[in-house]
Formats: C-alpha cells, structure tokens, sequence
C-alpha cells in the first residue's frame, strides 16, 4: 500500500516495548507483564482501558516478542462462526505448540454464546485469547472466561506521554519529517486528543496535511482553525463517540432534556451499543442525582435491564424515557462527594481501630477483651435511634455526608439534624 494512504497512527505504531509509550505499571522495567513477556509465558487476558491508549499495539507487541501466531478479530462483526474457524485453523496448522494469540477487539460487544465459544480452546491451551475493551470487564465478560484470564487495566495517557508521541512523529515519520513543520504550542492538539493516541496522530497528521508548505509553526491558534475548516472529515470517522457520549452526560446533569435526547438520537444513529448508553445513565442516575431522587437509581437500573433484553430500535424509546426522567430530576452530587472524602480520608489515614463497641465478637477470648461491650441495639430505644459514636475515635464528629439544597434532601438533613443534634449544623 502506498505510504501516503496509512494514517499516520498506523505508520506510527510501535513493533517493541521499547518504542511503547506509557503503561509502565505493566510494561515497565520489573512490571508484572513485562516479567511475563521476558520469562515467554503469558497468561490470557483482558485488556480494560479507555480508547487510544495501546491495547492493540500491546497485543501485536506480545505476539511478536513471543513469535507466536497471531490472530485478530473484532468483536463488532465477527461472530461464532469466525471464532470457531480461527481454532480450527490454529489446530490444522501444527502451530497448537506454539500458542498462537488470539486478539479479539471490543470483547465486551460478544454475546454470552460468543463468549462461550471460546472457552474450550482457552481452557486447553488451544490458544491464548488477548480481549480488549473499554467497558468494565466483570459486567461484560462470563465469569467463566474471567476466572482463566487475568484482567490488566491500561491507563490513560499521560501529558508527557501524548507530547512525546507527537515529536517522535514530527521527527520519525518518513513523511512528516519532509514538512519540517515544529510544534510551538501543545495545547488544542492535547485537548483534541481527549488522551486518546490515535485520535492524536490522526489530528496532527490532518493540521500539517492543511497547512502551507511554507508554513511551519503549529500553533493553538492554526490547530483550531485547520479542525474547525475540517469538521465533517474529523467526525466522519467515528472518533466524535467520545464527545457525544459526554455531551450526552452533561446535558442531562445540567438538566436540559432535549440537548439530551439530541446526543441520545446521535447515538442511536450512529448505531451506538444501548447498553453502553443505558450503563452511563447507571452512572449519571447516582452520581449526579442521587438522594435528590432516589427513584432515579431505579429508573436507570430498569432501562438497563430493559435495553439488555430488547435491543434496536424499540430501545430507543426506554432510553428516551430515562433521559428526560434524569434530566428533569433535582440534582445533588452529596453521596458522590461523600464517598470520596471518606476514600480521602482512609488513604490518609489507613486501618483506624474500629470502635470496641462495634466490633464483631464470635469468640469467649473476644467477648473477655471487650470486643462489642456497651454495644447498643438501634431498635430496641424509641425511634429507633441511639445517640452513640460509630466512627473511630481519631474521626469523631467528621461529616462526609453533607445533604444537598434540594426538597428529598432538605428533609433528610432536618431528620438527621433532630436526631444528631450539633453533629449535623445548619449550615
């Protein structure tokens, strides 16, 4: 294929960890994958990480390193049938020995019987399957093909790292490097990118392609210009997905249904997964709505289950449904803020003693130790309520939750405030 016609994030794929950028808590010196690869045994597995960040390349890393077979496939528009002539040909061939690689792409996208198809030739060795998906791999992949894979997660790309991928581009690139063109001004080709490498590349390779021959400073300012000039080619090719799916969230967080239902039709006619969409309301629901509307949670929860069961187009209407619901609903991020101070506080603080009223005593030796002693049973006072101290002595009087400025939670702080007295303030 002529040079010119491979994007530049295909020209710029790495062939070694050494030219691999980022993932160093997997692929770096002493790193647990990378002891893998160097001792020539690796396990299957599933690569979980967001869009961009190398779970590809890692896979034909491996593959390459080890010398093994190596098979692809995408979870998008492979099936059974595909699945089933890979191992047939991987068993035909002699290479059974070798463990050819399996890579199947967006993994989370197979069915459980496509999931299930797989499981014989994992759990003899036949091959070893390399998934990857952005999608959180305990929802989306059995439990069966879990428990004989071990689950490595990938991180988003650092600032150094997205830089760095553009100079070496810029410099190593056969094509790129004719231009001469140099970055002044990182910024808008970083924010662009969404931390996504490939999207990166592709942006870049799109600004120098638009630029005059003559001129050679990348700018903010020239980034913005070229991307706004060529707005239906950027979108084209899918990489928006990210974006709407943000618009999407944030529309109805700042509670404008039809901006939601706008990126909700987005979607659905890009032919995006319902589960996916319906996964992100899961979210939302919880974090952003919260004790504001507890029924949101509940709403969210049965589109899920809704979507799972009825897939295109019908789906379309459930999500609509759930969309407006979480848009129209008051709002409060009080219990997702209360779960991370208190996170804050565990990881600043570490194992406190838990109170020795609260403590669990199955033993006489516990019991002598004082271990549940003074313990007071909630229901058995009026109210069903006891004035006592549950958390460790070093965090007493500590707020983590703090209710938010809606009716739902107006009146669980009046509730808490009646029975706590001082401890939950008006302010």
């Amino acid at each position: 294929m002529n040079e010119q016609m491979v994007p530049l994030a295909e020209r710029m794929r790495p062939k070694s960890l050494n030219e691999y950028i980022g993932q160093k808590h997997l692929v770096g010196e002493g790193a647990i994958l990378k002891r893998a690869i160097d001792s020539g045994t690796i396990p299957s597995m599933i690569l979980w990480g967001p869009p961009g960040v190398g779970k590809t390349t890692l896979a034909l890393i491996i593959s390459q390193a080890l010398k093994r077979p190596f098979y692809q496939l995408s979870a998008i528009n492979a099936g059974v049938k595909d699945i089933r002539e890979v191992i047939d040909s991987v068993k035909h061939s002699g290479m059974f020995s070798k463990g050819a690689i399996l890579f199947i792409d967006e993994i989370h996208r197979f069915s459980k019987s496509q999931q299930d198809s797989l499981l014989g030739a994992v759990e003899k060795g036949v091959i070893t399957l390399i998934g990857a998906t952005t999608e959180n791999p305990s929802f989306e992949v059995i439990s069966a093909l879990l428990s004989r894979s071990q689950v490595y997660v990938l991180k988003h790309l650092e600032k150094e790292d997205l830089t760095q991928l553009v100079d070496q581009a810029l410099r190593n690139d056969e094509l790129l490097k004719t231009t001469e063109k140099k970055i002044k001004e990182y910024e808008t080709l970083l924010r662009l990118s969404g931390g996504d490498a490939r999207r990166l590349l592709n942006v870049l390779e799109l600004v120098v392609q638009s630029m005059k021959q003559d001129d050679l400073d990348i700018t903010n300012a020239v980034v913005e210009k070229v991307i706004q000039a060529n707005m239906a080619r950027y979108d084209k090719s899918g990489e928006m997905h990210y974006d709407v799916i943000s618009a999407f969230i944030k529309s109805m967080r700042g509670s404008d249904p039809n901006a939601a239902v706008y990126y909700l039709a987005r979607m659905v006619e890009g032919g995006e997964d319902p589960k996916f969409i319906a996964r992100r309301m899961l979210i939302l629901a919880s974090e952003d709505i919260g004790l504001a509307n507890p029924n949101a949670l509940l709403m969210a929860d049965a589109t899920f289950r809704a979507v799972e069961n009825i897939g295109w187009p019908e789906s379309r209407i459930i999500l609509s449904q759930c969309a407006v619901y979480l848009a129209t609903s008051p709002k409060s991020n009080a219990a997702y803020n209360a779960i991370d101070s208190a996170l804050d506080i565990v990881k600043k603080t570490g194992d406190l003693p838990i109170p020795l009223h609260l403590r669990n005593a199955p033993t006489k030796l516990m019991k002598d130790l004082g271990y549940g002693k003074e313990y007071q049973y909630a229901h058995a006072y009026e109210g069903n309520f006891i004035h006592a101290e549950y958390l460790p002595e070093e965090l007493k009087g500590t707020n983590f939750y703090i209710p938010g400025n809606n009716s739902k939670e107006k009146a669980i702080k009046d509730w808490l405030q009646e029975r706590w007295k001082g401890k939950y303030s008006a302010e």
